[in-house]
């Protein structure tokens, strides 16, 4: 299996444990004004006309999968890191940087997703930082010199 191959399927993973803990956090009634899926169904609408809860999932995973997984690739030897668990943290870090600089301020949400609270920006660092352990941990797990 290739690297891109590995790293997308890391990737997918990776965001359905993103997802599951993005779920129980809104369950739990844990900063119900940070709804990544209902920012993403706006800026779809906004975008191209769009919208609704199963087109935001969507995008959620292709961009997890696809966009992510490519990227953590791509970046892979650079990221540092002594093993694949933590250079997917540092990946996750990289990509939670990403989303407050670009996506939270297209919603509206502000650089940092400010608009928000303090919160938004450490909860969505640590959700980044599970994401990039798990992404790693599987990435590492299907590469071909993984020993079970």
């Amino acid at each position: 299996m290739n690297i891109y191959m590995r790293s997308m399927i890391a990737g997918f993973v990776a965001t359905a444990v993103l997802s599951v803990l993005m779920l129980m956090k809104g369950m739990m009634g844990l900063m119900p004004e940070l709804d990544v899926i209902a920012m993403l169904g706006k800026m779809a609408e906004d975008m191209m006309g769009l919208g609704g809860a199963g087109l935001a999932w969507l995008i959620h995973f292709m961009i997890g999968t696809v966009l992510w997984g490519i990227l953590f690739a791509l970046l892979y030897g650079r990221l540092p890191g002594t093993s694949a668990v933590t250079k997917g943290i540092s990946f996750g870090v990289l990509a939670w940087l990403l989303m407050m600089v670009l996506p939270m301020p297209m919603a509206g949400a502000g650089l940092f997703g400010m608009n928000l609270g303090m919160m938004a920006p450490v909860m969505t660092l640590v959700l980044h930082i599970v994401f990039g352990a798990v992404m790693g941990f599987v990435f590492g797990k299907l590469s071909p010199t993984a020993t079970s």
